[in-house]
């Protein structure tokens, strides 16, 4: 019978919780003027037109709107600290589809951890967990049921790694056509924008960037080499996945640190995690006091797996991330100490 990898891992946690801190930080940071108000062209404070008037912003009276959004920071900090993600789910997505919605300008981070928190619903609602850190226990009992579950909340993390997939393609062809992207000359316009240009203690050191041909035009076109190869990551063996996550992580920190767009990169981060770590991998610390290394079954990428075992015999005190080997007669080498991993679920589910 063909195993399959249980969903319910520290990864996917982490996810949910980079969701959860993107929602948060608007709805937190942002006060209850700023986030419902008349724009142009719209008369009412709180958009509630069509399907949006489910909202938690249009079931309150407008006096109500700040209590309304604290109720909702609150529901995002347990989000956020992993408890319970099966009663958890539901409000979740509820919250981030209401601050979407709702509020009088929505961005692009919004919009994508919307979309993220809908998918990854479907995993919560079948994670038996107390909190989405924890790891599922070894002898836990098996029936026709809860494979089926365990197939239906992987199948939202497939789903989530195909839409990332698509959001990156469609990021990089989209910026094609123009003719200053294609000139390498983009950068020089955004990062003097007043509005989204670099912040004033950062421009000493982006000015003689953008001013050299060479500099603006890598800042340009690296850029557009980073979202194609997140693009095409499926595709490709784990140890480049590794390579692009951590390409894509100070991708969007650059982003959110030159242009303030953080709920956006705390979104995308969550996407990328999903998007470059094996499914039903597992966060760790491994420590040298430790025997032997985790044992887990063979549930990663297979490449993945042949990796860390090049890894291991070359360089047993490797810091970089790893999905350990099955376990074996032998012992298997001493890790450094607090190094992170990420290793395989030991739980199975048949398919």
């Amino acid at each position: 019978m063909r195993t399959i990898p249980l969903p319910w891992t520290a990864v996917y946690g982490l996810a949910r919780t980079l969701v959860a801190l993107a929602t948060l930080g608007t709805v937190l940071l942002s006060s209850t003027d700023t986030l419902f108000r008349p724009v142009s062209g719209i008369e009412e404070s709180v958009g509630c037109g069509g399907v949006n008037g489910i909202g938690v912003f249009c079931l309150v009276p407008e006096d109500r709107l700040t209590a309304a959004r604290l109720l909702c920071v609150a529901v995002l900090l347990v989000v956020a600290s992993g408890w319970r993600p099966r009663w958890t789910a539901l409000p979740h997505a509820w919250v981030t589809f209401s601050v979407w919605g709702n509020v009088a300008i929505s961005d692009g981070g919004d919009q994508i951890a919307t979309i993220l928190a809908l998918l990854l619903t479907l995993t919560a609602l079948g994670d038996p967990r107390r909190f989405h850190w924890d790891r599922l226990p070894a002898d836990r009992a098996e029936t026709p049921v809860s494979r089926a579950v365990a197939l239906g909340c992987l199948s939202a993390l497939v789903v989530v790694r195909v839409q990332m997939s698509l959001v990156y393609f469609q990021a990089c062809v989209a910026k094609l056509p123009h003719a200053e992207w294609a000139d390498g000359t983009v950068m020089w316009y955004w990062a003097t924008h007043p509005a989204f240009g670099a912040p004033g203690v950062l421009q000493p050191l982006v000015d003689p960037v953008i001013r050299n041909p060479l500099g603006v035009a890598a800042l340009t076109w690296v850029p557009l080499a980073i979202e194609l190869g997140l693009a095409v990551a499926l595709l490709l063996p784990q140890r480049w996945r590794w390579r692009l996550l951590a390409a894509g992580v100070l991708f969007h920190f650059s982003i959110g640190l030159m242009m303030g767009l953080w709920s956006f990169s705390f979104a995308m981060w969550a996407g990328l995690v999903v998007l470059c770590c094996p499914l039903g991998a597992h966060l760790a610390v491994r420590r040298a006091d430790a025997a032997t290394a985790p044992t887990a079954s063979p549930d990663a990428d297979a490449d993945a797996d042949a990796a860390s075992r090049r890894r291991l015999a070359a360089q047993p005190a490797a810091a970089e991330p790893a999905v350990d080997e099955p376990a074996g007669g032998e012992e298997q080498p001493a890790a450094p100490p607090a190094a992170p991993t990420v290793t395989p679920a030991p739980a199975r589910a048949g398919g």
